[in-house]
């Protein structure tokens, strides 16, 4: 299958997880996740109105930014360590995974270096998993709350990744739960952040994720196939 062909697929299934939702596909948007997709397939997917791109690492989004045929907005959805944020601020228009008071920290002294302000998602690990960063749901509003202090900070809304399960039904609860999350911090009118987005979905779930609110899908194999390597 080619890549627009199976990007036109993502496409239709996103169209009718919206349906099934009573929902409008056009307040969903769709990251394409290039890591370790070499650039002539990134711009092969750009060539294919591609225009929104997510890595998982620093240094990808870096060596990839110059190379790619045509400007797009670049999203940071892996772990973000504190020493790399400031290679990247210049170059993404999205972080996702805003998980801890030290990474604000130093977002905030480098975004205040640069006199902008560094939009973010905070990460929230529904599930509690050992293996995935994110703060726990009875942590993310006293978090929210902390982040009025951090001027150069803009909190757009919520990510989280759900466990891999064969059945992606399975998964619902989890982003349900984000979604009831969202909800309740709208309710409490913080002046300081907007909840506009939830980051939730990737290949195997997101449309269950459409189903239950996601803004914003992050997909990769489904889109490029299996990750490469030279």
């Amino acid at each position: 299958m080619s890549l627009e062909t199976s990007l036109q697929q993502v496409y239709e299934n996103i169209r009718l997880a919206a349906a099934r939702a009573g929902r409008n596909v056009d307040d969903i948007q769709l990251i394409a996740v290039t890591k370790t997709m070499p650039v002539y397939v990134i711009n092969e997917a750009i060539a294919s109105n591609v225009t929104r791109l997510g890595e998982n690492k620093v240094q990808e989004i870096c060596d990839k930014y110059d190379k790619v045929s045509h400007p797009v907005e670049w999203h940071m959805i892996g772990h973000l360590q504190s020493n790399k944020a400031r290679d990247i601020l210049d170059k993404v228009s999205l972080i996702h995974s805003l998980d801890r008071m030290s990474l604000a920290k130093e977002l905030e002294k480098r975004a205040s270096g640069l006199d902008r302000k560094v939009k973010v998602l905070v990460q929230v690990n529904v599930a509690e998993e050992d293996s995935k960063h994110g703060l726990q749901l009875s942590e993310v509003i006293p978090f929210l709350e902390k982040m009025a202090d951090f001027p150069h900070i803009s909190i757009n809304g919520l990510m989280t990744m759900a466990p891999y399960v064969e059945d992606p039904n399975q998964a619902r609860p989890v982003f349900r739960q984000l979604r009831e999350l969202r909800d309740k911090v709208v309710d409490r009118n913080f002046s300081h952040l907007t909840m506009d987005v939830l980051s939730m979905g990737m290949t195997n779930d997101y449309q269950v994720a459409v189903e239950e609110g996601a803004t914003m899908v992050r997909i990769g194999s489904a889109i490029f196939g299996e990750r490469r390597y030279n």
